[in-house]
């Protein structure tokens, strides 16, 4: 019964998705996981060995969904970085769980997929700068970095920055990243003086 099988899996890391963007590693409890996928918490230790397994397979889904929904396009950076914005605020658990990631197992190596995916971005990065179709003012990583970064910014902001644009929709913080891309791309690092 494969199907059944695959379909309690897909409950528990659904389940597991809210419950560790929500409370974190530590805080999350197995037996809420369980409770809201309808089962119980033997078929967590099942499918996935312990609470940090489980994390790890919640993680990577995100990655390959992100990966999968968002693929990045060098040629249009400033449009990837909008998407992405568009789909962190339709999705905010995606942030968040990365945010516990950092916050809880900042001394763990990098998780592979999440390197793998990282590494094949900066190279179609460096590739299209080394084709003159982006500048080549910052390092493929760097650029990269600070895509996701801007892609990133409403999901970081503290309450105070997040009241000022409170007003705005999704579209327009997500049209504000697109110029601010547009921008990075406009001028290198020496080129900065005098914009405000």
């Amino acid at each position: 019964m494969p199907g059944k099988a695959d379909a309690t899996r897909q409950r528990l890391l659904d389940a597991a998705l809210e419950e560790f963007a929500e409370y974190g590693i530590a805080g999350a409890r197995v037996d809420r996981v369980a409770a809201v996928a309808g089962t119980n918490k033997a078929q967590i230790y099942h499918y996935f060995g312990s609470k940090d397994q489980l994390f790890d397979a919640v993680f990577n889904r995100i990655i390959e969904r992100i990966v999968r929904e968002t693929p990045i396009d060098p040629r249009d950076l400033p449009g990837y970085a909008a998407a992405l914005a568009r789909g962190y605020e339709a999705h905010p658990q995606v942030m968040r769980l990365a945010t516990w990631q950092r916050l809880e197992r900042a001394d763990d190596p990098p998780a592979p997929l999440a390197v793998e995916s990282m590494t094949h971005k900066a190279e179609a990065i460096a590739k299209a700068q080394a084709e003159g179709v982006l500048p080549a003012d910052f390092p493929p990583g760097v650029l990269l970095s600070l895509v996701l970064h801007l892609a990133s910014v409403w999901t970081a902001v503290s309450p105070e920055s997040a009241a000022l644009v409170d007003s705005t929709t999704p579209d327009e913080r997500a049209r504000y990243v697109e110029a601010a891309v547009r921008r990075l791309l406009s001028g290198g690092p020496g080129d900065t003086e005098g914009r405000a």
